[in-house]
């Protein structure tokens, strides 16, 4: 969401005592669809906002929901407008102080009004990943001046698996933080994609500004990208595994598993959605808990594998 669309939003729900979906879409000018996801996201966040469906349905700010925009700066604003980073997410791209700030300006009113405790006071989070070394390549605060230019820029790359980086230019729309990780979202020749940061070995701003698709946001080619890694399986390695297994299975498999019959209680048949049938080496941890039934060149890779672990330990 950005800041204007953060700030109309609230605007539009404090100035009237319901609101339909579709009245707030033409206002803000985006599809229903991200009216909805923007409202979620304002709940999630604190605000007191009720969603109700139907006929008869709109969209309420309870009281103890206004903002006293007048006491926000600019830099404010665009950081309260922020989510989905935690603290020291913040101070890795300059916006620390000014977040918290628009935090502290923000909250008290609504636990006057409310008697609540903040939502920060009860809510924490980290963004790290479990056991995650420390990231390497360039910091998120070095890009955001030629992000903020809006300019292209030449970046210096190393793919997965290759020994040296390359250079390409790229129209970058901004950062995205995943999973612990940080991310330049940009589009190469029309195409969006996700450049990590710890493999950006250098980079430098063109003169040129940025060409990106009409109508394109960082918001929603993040959302695509990120929804197409994780769904997109070239490869369906079918299997049996051990009932005592599938919990585990689920934390480290996440939306890559499908399980077809979850209340076994011996064995249970499940799907795991692979990019490259390379991706079987992910499977090996289960050890003899679990079986590969197909496709064929998923079980011979695994035959290869288990049998060149065989030979080094021999």
């Amino acid at each position: 969401m950005t800041p204007d669309r953060f700030f109309s939003l609230l605007i539009a729900l404090q100035t009237r005592e319901s609101v339909t979906t579709t009245d707030l879409a033409d206002e803000v000018g985006v599809s229903v669809r991200t009216v909805l996801r923007d409202l979620q996201w304002l709940q999630d966040a604190g605000f007191p906002v009720l969603v109700r469906r139907g006929r008869w349905g709109g969209v309420t700010l309870l009281p103890g929901g206004a903002l006293d925009l007048a006491r926000l700066t600019p830099a404010e604003r665009d950081h309260l407008a922020l989510y989905g980073l935690d603290d020291a997410q913040r101070e890795q791209i300059g916006g620390g102080f000014d977040g918290r700030r628009a935090r502290s300006k923000v909250a008290p009113g609504r636990v006057r009004q409310e008697n609540l405790l903040p939502v920060h006071a009860v809510v924490t989070t980290d963004n790290r990943p479990w056991f995650g070394n420390p990231a390497d390549g360039i910091g998120p605060a070095a890009l955001l001046g030629d992000l903020r230019r809006g300019v292209r820029l030449r970046i210096s790359y190393r793919r997965s698996g290759e020994a040296e980086p390359a250079w390409q230019i790229v129209d970058p729309y901004g950062l995205l933080a995943k999973g612990g990780r940080w991310y330049l979202v940009a589009d190469r020749s029309g195409r969006p994609r996700l450049y990590s940061l710890e493999r950006i070995a250098g980079w430098r701003p063109l003169r040129t500004p940025r060409r990106l698709r009409p109508g394109a946001t960082l918001q929603e080619v993040s959302a695509e990208l990120s929804a197409g890694w994780e769904n997109t399986g070239a490869v369906r390695v079918e299997a049996e595994l051990s009932a005592g297994q599938l919990e585990r299975a689920k934390r480290i498999l996440g939306t890559r598993l499908t399980v077809h019959n979850p209340d076994a209680v011996d064995r249970v048949d499940i799907t795991v959605a692979c990019r490259v049938v390379e991706d079987v080496r992910q499977l090996l941890q289960f050890a003899d808990d679990l079986t590969v039934t197909g496709p064929a060149e998923a079980r011979e890779r695994l035959r290869e594998l288990a049998a060149a672990t065989l030979r080094r330990y021999q």
